[in-house]
């Protein structure tokens, strides 16, 4: 029969070498803690299994080392990880949703759990409230349930219920939740953040993380449509995007119509949102984070953070050398089932440097110590406050010259460097500067052409296979009109020469169809500085299927605003005489001819600034 009490006799609950369990996050028994260590007498080397804790964590203190040795699945918070950094605490590595059945198969058999639940109902049933996680599945497996009663907890609905015939003891103590202040913004998680919500298509169902940087993520997707939510987490931002109209879930393929997650970390605001709320279901973490469960999620994006990246796309999320600092926790169940999801997209977001700029997080090799969390094959974006590289079906090379590019500018070349010690990068490989910053705060802009949706960026050194493929999709024709000859080839050492610009000096942009990881080119537009460097001659070419479509005009008119920008006095093209469509382009846009000595050709010019801006209009 349950023991409803108040005053708990911990010998008789507990004996000394037993195994227990604590509850997670914002539901962490506080209470009940505080009474068995102040009950705790004769009992001693309790080991304590728990993943992350908003609480004090007072248990993993020097002081109660002879009472409790704390093993931690996901380590959180300062005690905990000085105590495993000292040796007084254990660090299990393990994926979140594998917790369960290490104590269902008996392979962290445990002896209790102390859990935190609301008032039972009249039907007899208690609350998990926010944190159902893996709480729901220590409570199945210990031998004893000792539950704190907190009239503070929410109601949550999905698979959140524990009956009061499942619990051995009970403590009624109220007790505010635990919650977690909103964290303070700077410019480069604001502009990863940005970067990150650029990847984010309407209707596509998200999973966050935890931190300042998947907060700044949720902040711009405010004026995306129709999202849904399939996290393991919910935070206030969520919560607030839930309320804007942002997150209607009604385009899931898996629990449509609903936000499904497995516990909430945040203010008092988002535990009243959350109690006895429909719309929300909270789920186990067996159920939550099942890889199969997150791909039956259509256009699933998974978006985490990590401690550092290795140029061949290995993650290292939960140690820093050999300090382990936090744990696997979702990120590789979540990375996993987005890149099984059709059209996902596992996205790792990080800021470049660390150490206040004095250490690249995009680094050649590991640190030692350091652990992979993430494989190589699990990731698709890497994102950082320069960019998003894309690795899904790229080699080590490519993948190498993705991530130096959204590397930290003073890095890049020491990465080139360091690189090509262990890989093949070719010498003529260089590092030049890539960005264009007068195509706007995230380098790129968006266009609709004919009704469809194209991306008008500079070229970089990892669109060297790309580059090759449009050269080699042209006919005879455009090769003609574009070269004045036939060429028959563009090696990888040319290719790579056309798209290694110095993007500061001379300018080189592409308008690109892009679908997840799927890039083409259709378009090349570039300029080249003259000798004098007050002028630059500009050329295009287009492929077959967009001629006559506007590409042409559209990189024109950028080429022409930031040759403006860069105060150049001049703009001269060489068109062949048969090329009527690329002489109208030209000539609209305020080029004049003037006389050449080939007949074949035309020779054409442009003064710059523009008197009055003429063709500007897209």
């Amino acid at each position: 029969m349950t023991k409803q009490i108040d005053k708990l006799n911990w010998q008789q609950l507990l004996k000394s070498g037993d195994r227990i369990f604590i509850g997670s996050h914002a539901a962490t028994p506080t209470a009940l803690i505080d009474n068995l260590i102040s009950n705790a007498r004769q009992l001693h080397d309790i080991e304590v299994v728990q993943v992350y804790s908003l609480a004090d964590n007072k248990w993993a203190d020097a002081e109660y080392q002879q009472l409790f040795k704390v093993n931690a699945l996901f380590i959180g918070g300062d005690q905990v990880r000085r105590a495993v950094a000292e040796g007084r605490a254990d660090y299990t590595p393990c994926f979140m949703s594998d917790i369960p059945s290490l104590f269902s198969d008996g392979i962290i058999p445990l002896d209790a759990a102390l859990i935190m639940v609301s008032p039972a109902d009249e039907h007899g049933y208690h609350s998990l409230g926010v944190s159902v996680d893996i709480v729901s599945a220590a409570a199945r497996a210990a031998k004893k349930v000792i539950a704190q009663v907190n009239p503070s907890m929410p109601i949550t609905y999905g698979q959140a219920f524990i009956h009061r015939d499942q619990i051995s003891a009970y403590y009624y103590a109220e007790q505010p939740l635990v919650q977690m202040p909103p964290v303070k913004l700077d410019a480069v998680t604001e502009r990863i953040g940005q970067y990150v919500s650029l990847l984010v298509e309407d209707g596509a169902t998200i999973q966050i993380g935890v931190g300042k940087m998947c907060d700044a993520v949720l902040r711009y997707l405010g004026n995306h449509k129709d999202l849904g939510i399939h996290s393991e987490m919910i935070t206030d931002s969520m919560m607030d995007l839930i309320k804007k109209g942002v997150v209607t879930n009604r385009k899931k393929t898996f629990h449509p119509g609903k936000t499904v997650a497995s516990f909430c970390v945040g203010s008092k605001a988002l535990y009243d949102f959350v109690h006895c709320n429909p719309h929300m279901g909270f789920y186990p973490s067996e159920y939550v984070n099942s890889p199969a469960n997150i791909a039956r999620n259509d256009n699933m994006v998974s978006i985490n953070s990590a401690i550092e990246v290795d140029l061949t796309g290995q993650i290292v999320s939960d140690s820093i050398g050999h300090l382990f600092y936090s744990g696997i926790g979702g990120q590789v169940d979540f990375s996993r089932g987005a890149s099984m999801s059709n059209g996902g997209k596992p996205i790792i977001a990080l800021p470049s440097t660390a150490k206040n700029g004095t250490v690249s997080r995009i680094v050649a090799h590991l640190s030692e110590g350091a652990g992979v969390v993430t494989s190589r094959g699990h990731v698709h974006y890497v994102v950082t406050e320069f960019g998003v590289a894309s690795l899904r079906g790229k080699s080590i090379r490519e993948r190498a010259l993705e991530l130096i590019r959204v590397a930290h500018p003073k890095f890049r070349q020491q990465l080139l460097e360091q690189i090509r010690q262990h890989f093949w990068v070719p010498h003529y490989q260089l590092h030049t500067p890539t960005e264009v910053p007068e195509l706007g705060s995230v380098g790129f802009k968006e266009l609709s052409i004919d009704g469809e949706e194209f991306d008008l960026r500079p070229l970089n050194p990892s669109d060297e296979r790309r580059l090759q493929e449009f050269f080699y999709s042209h006919t005879k024709e455009t090769l003609q009109l574009r070269y004045s000859a036939v060429p028959t080839q563009m090696s990888r050492e040319k290719s790579c020469t056309l798209v290694g610009v110095d993007q500061s000096r001379d300018l080189a942009l592409c308008i690109v169809k892009q679908k997840g990881s799927a890039v083409q080119i259709q378009a090349v537009g570039r300029y080249y500085l003259l000798p004098d460097g007050a002028g630059c001659e500009v050329a295009f070419v287009t492929r077959e299927k967009y001629q006559g479509k506007g590409m042409a005009k559209r990189l024109l008119q950028e080429l022409i605003m930031i040759a403006e920008q860069r105060g150049l006095q001049s703009m001269v093209a060489f068109v062949r005489a048969e090329n009527k469509a690329m002489l109208a382009v030209f000539q609209k846009a305020g080029f004049g001819r003037l006389p050449g000595d080939d007949p074949s050709e035309v020779y054409l010019q442009l003064p710059l600034p523009r008197a009055g801006k003429s063709g500007e209009s897209s």
